[in-house]
């Protein structure tokens, strides 16, 4: 596997080893000691398929307490993948990265807890894979609002289709400080 760093710590882009023939292709999508030698100690515990139309955006969404890490796939089509960090003690407080995944360059993305995730599909229609270090967790759920002007997320739409709960989402500075995430391990 190949590891890209990006602009906020522990975020990273994966590109497996794919080996391909006439027949199809085949790649690792996880491998639990490459993952530690990489410093991703992880267990996943929770795994969801996503499939979603052109201009959808889901997020951007995350859990406090009980955070969770997030290795995402896209299986089918394309989206564009966004992480934020929304630790307020973290030097990269409401900084984001994005990364395209596609079915095409079979990368993932690995989003650390801590981060708020987002994407939106490019596509006609896109499939993706989260596989998560934490159970889902209704009354740890939260989102922050796709479109904060704070954040400043160049998104690929500018007219996305939400849902009700991500339309609503409140704004990053007007989250109280304990409905946010620590750095503290």
């Amino acid at each position: 596997m190949k590891w890209i760093t990006t602009s906020l710590p522990g975020a990273l882009i994966v590109e497996p080893r794919v080996l391909s023939d006439a027949r199809g292709f085949f790649y690792e999508s996880f491998n639990q000691q490459t993952f530690r030698e990489a410093g991703i100690d992880v267990s996943f515990v929770q795994s969801n398929v996503s499939r979603s139309a052109r201009g959808v955006l889901r997020g951007l969404h995350y859990q406090w307490p009980n955070p969770q890490g997030k290795l995402v796939t896209v299986l089918e089509g394309e989206a564009y993948d966004v992480a934020v960090d929304i630790r307020p003690e973290s030097p990269t407080f409401g900084q984001w990265t994005g990364v395209m995944l596609t079915a095409q360059n079979r990368r993932q993305f690995w989003i650390p807890e801590g981060y708020a995730h987002g994407f939106c599909v490019t596509s006609d229609f896109a499939t993706l894979s989260y596989q998560c270090t934490a159970l889902y967790d209704r009354q740890a759920d939260a989102a922050i609002r796709w479109n904060d002007d704070r954040l400043k997320i160049d998104w690929p739409v500018s007219e996305p289709l939400l849902s009700d709960k991500d339309a609503a989402a409140p704004f990053l500075a007007d989250i109280p400080r304990h409905r946010l995430p620590s750095c503290a391990p």
